[in-house]
Parts: structure tokens; C-alpha cells; sequence
């Protein structure tokens, strides 16, 4: 019963983990998909934690923080928009240069806001994303197998958790069963048949770059305001790059990716639960390789295990019409 309880703790620690990855991946996934390569992920998850986490602590409210934090990552969605479709810059240096003013910008209005060395205030319970018990999970905790099942993996997470396996189907649907997906995914492949057709592939470029700011901004809320109860500097801690390595396991599809970020929030879970626990043979194993062990994972993976992985063919090219 004791390994049953430690393989719930890992799988809930998973589930927990692996959100921001998921969110992050999606929103690289709506992004990609209309042919803008967005390696500024990484930058719009944290000044989304940044905004949240200052937003909650001034007002004092979780959803008025989570509003500033979808606010604010869109609002550097459309900057990247502004640089890569309207001025037709290098995507990458654009999502690079996204990431410097992030890291940056966040340490230093947080010192001159809160004076804390960067960070916002510790944030009170009302200032939180807090868990979610469902009906009868208490009363069923005590049940063989089921009850921790229920009252674990199933109960007691925050609303952003579940939002964020919800946007998996959501966005399954949207790409494959709705007129805009379809016109999203046509201008990531072939932006001159869509134009010809008389749809702005700008437009439809920056619709897709506002849902990636929306879920880059859940994604940080939730890593200032669900795992953390406040801001620190550079929480994202390679996240963002993680997603992309997600999302390129996946081949930019949602559900492959979901799973792809249960992967790695597995892995990330793992080397929690081992560090300093002796391995047989081996003995025990430094705490900073198992600090490690997911990003070497990750390469690994994206090494050798996902074959050909093809990016829509427009993507990181900027669109000229034709006259």
C-alpha cells in the first residue's frame, strides 16, 4: 500500500507540473500553427506571473490577478505580432528579445514596487487559485484504491488545472471543426492560397498570437498564484523551452501534446521524489543531476524517439503579398 501511495503522490505531482507545460504548449501550438514561430513563450509566462501575482497582491483578488496576467501576455503577444507580421522581423530574435524584457523588466519593477529584492508580496489565501474539493471526496479517501484515485488526481486541484486539460479538447476542436482553425492552419502552410482568397493573413496571424497570450498568461498565473503564493525572480526556470521541446515531441498536435507535458511533468515529478533516496548500485545520486534529469530527458527524447517531426511549412517565413 505504501508503493500505491507513492505512485498517487508522483502521478498528483505530475497533474500539478505539468500544467504550465500544457498551457505554454498550447499557446505555441496556436502560434505555430498560423506559421509564427514563438520562442518567447518562456517571456510571456513570466511577466504574466509577474502581472498576476502584483495584480492580486494590490487588489486582493485571485481573478482580477489572472485577468492583469492574460493582459499583460497578450499585450507582448502583439509585440511580437508588431515586430514579426507588420514589420516582418526575424521571429526568433523578436521571441528572443521578448525574453530578455521579461527577465528584466519583471526584477526591476518588482524591487521598485515592493522592495522585496524583486519578488511581490507573499500572497494571502483570497489572493490565490485555491483547491477544489469535489463532492464526496473526503468521504471516499479512506476507500482501497478508488478513494485515492478520487481524492488525489481527481479532487483537489485549482480551477486552473482543470482549465487547462478542458483547453486540450477545446482546442482540438477549434483547430479541426471551426472555420477559423481551418483558415489558422492553411495560412501556417500556405499564407499565399489564403490571401488569394481574400482572408488578412495578418489578421488571422495576430488572432492566433492573442490566444497564445491568453494561455501563456493562464500559464504564468498559475505559477505565481497556484504553485507559488507570490512572485520570485525567474520562476519560469526554462519552461517555455520545455513547451516548445513538448510541442515538437507532439507534431504540433494537442492531444499528442498533453501527453508529451505529462511526460515531462512526470520526469520533473520524479527527480523531485528521488533526490537524496539511495538508488540501488548506483547509490545516491546528486541532488543537481536529478535537478537535471528532465532537461537531459528532453533531449534525449527530442533526440531520438520522435522520428521526423515536420513544422508547418511557413513557419518563421513572413508573408509579402504578392502585387
Amino acid at each position: 500500500m505504501d508503493l500505491f501511495n507513492a505512485v498517487i503522490q508522483v502521478l498528483d505531482s505530475t497533474i500539478r507540473l505539468s500544467v504550465p507545460l500544457l498551457l505554454a504548449c498550447l499557446a505555441g501550438l496556436y502560434s505555430e500553427r498560423a506559421g509564427i514561430f514563438d520562442i518567447g513563450l518562456e517571456g510571456k509566462m513570466l511577466v504574466g506571473a509577474f502581472a498576476g501575482a502584483a495584480a492580486a497582491s494590490v487588489f486582493h483578488s485571485a481573478y482580477l490577478g489572472l485577468g492583469m496576467a492574460i493582459l499583460i501576455s497578450v499585450a507582448f503577444a502583439l509585440i511580437h505580432g508588431f515586430a514579426s507580421i507588420t514589420h516582418r522581423g526575424n521571429q526568433i530574435v523578436s521571441g528572443v528579445a521578448i525574453n530578455f524584457i521579461a527577465a528584466g523588466s519583471t526584477i526591476m519593477l518588482g524591487q521598485a514596487w515592493f522592495q522585496q529584492g524583486g519578488r511581490t508580496p507573499a500572497l494571502a489565501s483570497d489572493e490565490r487559485f485555491g483547491a477544489i474539493i469535489w463532492p464526496g471526496a473526503d468521504a471516499l479517501r479512506g476507500v482501497p484504491i478508488l478513494g485515492p484515485i478520487y481524492s488525489e488526481l481527481i479532487s483537489g486541484h485549482s480551477v486552473l488545472v482543470y482549465v487547462a486539460f478542458l483547453a486540450v479538447p477545446f482546442t482540438w476542436w477549434v483547430l479541426f471543426r471551426t472555420r477559423f482553425g481551418l483558415r489558422m492552419r492553411a495560412v501556417g502552410e500556405n499564407p499565399a492560397a489564403v490571401d488569394t482568397a481574400g482572408i488578412s493573413v495578418a489578421w488571422l496571424r495576430y488572432r492566433a498570437l492573442i490566444c497564445t497570450g491568453v494561455l501563456t498568461g493562464i500559464a504564468g498565473a498559475y505559477l505565481s498564484m497556484v504553485q507559488n503564493g507570490g512572485f520570485v525572480k525567474d520562476m519560469t526556470a526554462g519552461k517555455g523551452y520545455i513547451a516548445l521541446a513538448a510541442l515538437i515531441f507532439a507534431k504540433w498536435k494537442p492531444v499528442n501534446a498533453m501527453f508529451a507535458c505529462l511526460l515531462f511533468g512526470f520526469l520533473d515529478a520524479l527527480s523531485i521524489r528521488l533526490q537524496g533516496t539511495p538508488l540501488p548500485v548506483i547509490g545516491k545520486v546528486p541532488v543537481q543531476l536529478m535537478q537535471a534529469l528532465p532537461y537531459i530527458l528532453t533531449v534525449i527524447l527530442l533526440a531520438g524517439f520522435i522520428g521526423k517531426a515536420i513544422p508547418p511549412r511557413a513557419g518563421g517565413v513572413p508573408y509579402v503579398k504578392e502585387r
